[in-house]
């Protein structure tokens, strides 16, 4: 079976085009590319970082083993002769992982055009990267972002990940449930990511359990007796009262053995009448410490909506629209060469020109400065290497070419991108994913909340530095003419 790490994890024209450069003499060609995107997810401002753990875990392993170069020299071109050749097979052979990269820490919370990875390296190198680095860094941050929004507007109530059954495969679920968590979860109903990434895993039983007894009564009390501590009861199988009802009278057996219902979950019909009802009965039978549970086809908005009708939902089971991320299939980000040095030539700034401006990309070696303001984060401006990045007093222009105002004062600058690897070698951390999801929340806390709305949400700014920006324009007019 083809092992995760495998460098054929990649579409076919990164090979051809390495093949390419191999046979033009630039495969060892210094080159930079950067991966950003251009949309923020889920209709808002902001994103948060996942996945880079992922990215290190693959780059860690990757070569080329006998096996997938026999494959790929079994490969034809539509003349019959070997789509590639020997020697470029033997050169894929001995080939090891040199380039440098750059990222934000896991978690950060990110903008749109901003690079969130610069790789540096040989060129033939730089490009078989390009298409398992955005698989890996794509879904997982779009995961994480809608994490982070469901649990912004559930607050202080826990959200659990139960996506497992409707995520995109096995592997899709494994990091649907480990970008959950960075994103605010609080665990997940997958337990091959509770082994995999020491995620706490939660759940009770389903509507089976229930049927499969010859009522409800006799299926909870078999329930509670076999998980006396860590009863949850499915009470909407049959009459959604009538049920929590039931749950009452097993929660007083339970006490009288010592033992605590830990809560009832909801899914199905009105969460907000239901949800009201059931607390009034557990209350006026004494049990205000049992939680309620709801689950149901729920994200941010339907969340939302329940807690303004005043729904009595102490913990929320998101599963199909977490998982999936449901709402928007793809994050979008994209890879673009921003230099390169041919043999016997000078360094060389590249860039993408478009009639679409926002295709338009951005030329050479580039940083990420976010500037703050008495500790709230105020912009980020994308900066050339080479020409730096001036902390006040510089006039910044967007992306779309609106002006900014300069900054009257801010605080002393942070750049976002530091070393992960060195001539191909780790050289970056590796916080515990719980060290993970606790920076991405603190990292959210840093901007406005504006910033960070579900809906109608103000754009944070994110602009070129001044001289980057005069570059750009100039090496845009010149490509145009050329």
């Amino acid at each position: 079976m083809l092992p995760t790490s495998s460098p054929l994890n990649t579409d076919l024209y990164q090979l051809t085009m390495a093949a390419g450069y191999f046979a033009q003499g630039r495969h060892e060609a210094p080159a930079v590319f950067h991966l950003f995107f251009r949309k923020h997810p889920c209709g808002g401002a902001y994103a948060v970082l996942a996945g880079l753990a992922d990215v290190v875990d693959f780059l860690r392993e990757w070569h080329f083993s006998t096996e997938e170069l026999s494959y790929l020299a079994s490969l034809q071109r539509r003349d019959g002769q070997a789509m590639f050749p020997p020697e470029f097979l033997n050169y894929l052979a001995g080939m090891e992982l040199s380039c440098d990269i750059d990222a934000p820490a896991e978690g950060s919370t990110v903008f749109a055009f901003a690079p969130i990875l610069r790789v540096r390296g040989p060129l033939l190198q730089v490009q078989l990267l390009e298409t398992v680095l955005l698989n890996l860094i794509n879904f997982n941050t779009l995961v994480a972002t809608k994490a982070a929004r469901i649990c912004s507007i559930a607050g202080d109530d826990p959200v659990l990940e139960f996506g497992l059954r409707r995520a995109q495969g096995l592997n899709g679920g494994l990091s649907a449930s480990r970008s959950a968590y960075i994103g605010g979860c609080a665990g997940t109903s997958n337990v091959a990511a509770g082994l995999a990434y020491d995620i706490p895993v939660k759940g009770t039983h389903a509507h089976s359990w229930v049927m499969s007894f010859e009522n409800e009564t006799a299926a909870f009390e078999a329930y509670a007796s076999t998980f006396p501590a860590d009863s949850v009861l499915l009470v909407d199988t049959y009459d959604t009262l009538v049920g929590v009802k039931r749950a009452v009278t097993v929660a007083r057996k339970l006490a009288e053995k010592g033992h605590q219902l830990l809560g009832i979950r909801l899914d199905s019909g009105d969460l907000a009448r239901l949800s009201t009802a059931a607390r009034d009965i557990l209350n006026e039978a004494g049990l205000p410490e049992v939680k309620i549970v709801a689950s149901n086809d729920l994200d941010e908005y339907a969340i939302r909506d329940l807690k303004a009708a005043g729904a009595a939902i102490d913990m929320w089971g998101v599963g199909t629209k977490l998982a999936t991320a449901y709402d928007q299939p793809a994050l979008g980000g994209v890879y673009k060469l921003a230099g390169l040095q041919l043999p016997g030539q000078p360094w060389r700034d590249t860039m993408k020109v478009s009639d679409q401006a926002v295709k338009t990309s951005i030329p050479g070696p580039q940083g990420v400065r976010r500037f703050f303001r008495d500790g709230r984060a105020v912009g980020d401006v994308i900066y050339h290497q080479a020409l730096g990045c001036a902390r006040e007093g510089v006039a910044r222009q967007t992306l779309g070419g609106e002006s900014l105002p300069t900054w009257a004062r801010v605080d002393e600058g942070v750049d976002l991108l530091q070393p992960l690897f060195r001539s191909g070698q780790f050289v970056g951390e590796l916080p515990s994913i719980h060290q993970t999801r606790a920076f991405a929340a603190a990292q959210l806390q840093q901007f406005a909340p504006e910033v960070l709305a579900i809906e109608q949400a103000v754009p944070y700014s994110v602009s070129l530095e001044q001289r980057l920006a005069a570059t750009r324009a100039r090496q845009s007019g010149a490509l145009r003419a050329s």
